[in-house]
């Protein structure tokens, strides 16, 4: 940076802090102590998610408002300091947060950001010069406030809004798409599989509806994790007794921000746990995790079914993306489940992160908020895009390949298990380790051996009958 003829470069202006004196970008809406965070966190070029910027503005813009009604905050700034919010809301003044997430722990340079964006963008507003403080950071936009109960707010808000718009729907058009296939998979039969070894017959729409289930339940999950995220820190101050800070405060600004949000927000029942510890946020990680342990577990379970196309299970037919092989001419691999479980993957390992920041927790105050919250809002939102791309690119373009679904049955060892309540586990056991050592089927070799008669036979090696509860009554393997 070019330097002018006294000490001053080139292009800024010097503001002050109570540390003294340093120089900031001219252009910049950020003020003083951004500049001191930018200079002491050169860490990574990760920066705290949009979702909470937006958050920051939303609780700013409530807090102005709310300080005036309660007679706090006079209207000339408090209505500069709402515009100048609602363009953080907006996105427009998101290259002004340029602080990494590898941040003091609490927050509080990302507070001090959004103070002095919004105090700088008020007073320009209001016909003042950046940096003169006509709308001030702390006394006017931090009004009542403390970065230790409006960082865990705005995380907790971020989160409960993306969980509404994002990811509850993603998760709703995935469970309908199994769902429909499920159905459209009813009346195909095919060979269950425990161990990765033959079973008993099950049907393909069987295992897509188990599959929905799943995801049904994970809707279900996010909706807990959104009541555990519904209390809010705000109105806590500094270490939870509230000090500075009108007593009815928080429960008015998060009833304005529960309106705009469509989300429910309210005070937390005891500021000090809401304050010194986040296991509402360790909770609603663990809630994703779980979601995540779901995904791969369909994702894999649609990788293997689809296997082949000629030499491996073969029962489906996935949607073909793209070209799989550089060197193999023809190949088509099964992309996007794999990109499914690669998101499961890194959502997995976000939780570790934010379950060993909910342990940073000492006394009055956790001290890992910046790196829980880019964490938890990662796993949201690449949950929520997984998820949709997951249902439109694969899963409603399966088909099944049913005649592959069918020769499969008949050579299965394990359909001697609906011959055990009849002829005994023993007897049932000694036919499959024949029929496995001549290379027949468990119907012909006991056929053979007219262990039963052939009309028996039939009724009991029936696959579709095989799928239904019922039946004699013994042993169902294991």
């Amino acid at each position: 940076m070019k330097k002018s003829s006294g000490t001053q470069p080139a292009n800024t202006r010097i503001e002050r802090d109570t540390m003294g004196e340093l120089a900031v970008p001219s252009d910049a809406y950020y003020g003083v102590q951004t500049a001191r965070a930018i200079e002491n966190f050169p860490i990574s070029s990760l920066r705290m998610p949009r979702s909470v910027i937006r958050a920051m503005g939303l609780i700013k813009r409530a807090a102005a408002s709310v300080n005036q009604s309660l007679g706090l905050l006079d209207k000339k700034p408090a209505d500069a300091i709402k515009m100048a919010a609602t363009e953080v809301v907006e996105g427009k003044l998101d290259a002004e947060f340029p602080v990494d997430i590898f941040q003091t722990g609490s927050g509080t340079s990302t507070n001090m950001n959004t103070n002095e964006v919004i105090s700088n963008r008020a007073t320009e507003l209001l016909g003042g010069a950046r940096g003169s403080k006509l709308v001030h950071p702390n006394d006017h936009v931090n009004l009542g406030q403390s970065s230790n109960d409006v960082i865990p707010t705005a995380i907790h808000i971020a989160a409960g809004e993306l969980m509404q718009q994002q990811l509850i729907p993603a998760l709703t058009r995935l469970q309908k798409a199994l769902n429909r296939k499920a159905k459209e998979f009813d009346k195909i039969v095919k060979i269950g599989r425990t161990h990765l070894q033959d079973a008993t017959p099950v049907r393909l729409g069987q295992e897509f509806g188990g599959y929905a289930r799943q995801i049904e339940l994970g809707i279900q999950r996010v909706k807990r994790a959104q009541e555990a995220l519904s209390e809010v820190a705000l109105g806590g101050t500094a270490v939870g007794t509230g000090l500075n800070c009108h007593p009815k405060f928080s429960s008015k600004v998060m009833k304005i921000i529960s309106k705009e949000t469509g989300c429910t927000f309210k005070e937390a029942k005891n500021h000090f746990e809401a304050q010194s510890a986040q296991d509402s946020l360790v909770e609603a990680s663990g809630e994703l995790r779980t979601i995540a342990v779901s995904l791969m577990k369909i994702a894999n379970d649609v990788r293997w079914l689809g296997s082949g196309p000629r030499c491996g299970l073969g029962e489906i037919n996935l949607p073909e993306t793209q070209p799989g092989s550089s060197i193999m001419p023809g190949k088509v691999n099964p992309v996007i489940a794999e990109s499914v479980t690669m998101v499961c993957a890194q959502v997995i390992g976000n939780d570790v992160t934010v379950t060993i920041g909910g342990q940073a927790a000492n006394f009055e105050l956790i001290v890992m908020l910046p790196v829980m919250a880019y964490n938890l809002l990662q796993s949201i939102e690449l949950l929520a895009s997984v998820s949709n791309n997951f249902a439109v690119k694969c899963i409603d373009g399966i088909k099944a390949n049913e005649e592959r679904c069918k020769s499969l049955i008949e050579e299965s060892l394990a359909m001697c298990t609906a011959l055990a309540p009849e002829i005994g586990y023993e007897a049932a056991a000694k036919l499959a380790k024949d029929a496995y050592k001549s290379g027949k089927t468990v119907r012909e070799v006991a056929k053979e051996q007219k262990v039963l008669s052939d009309k028996r036979l039939t009724e009991l090696l029936d696959p579709w009958r095989m799928t239904m509860p019922g039946g004699p009554v013994g042993s169902a393997g294991g």
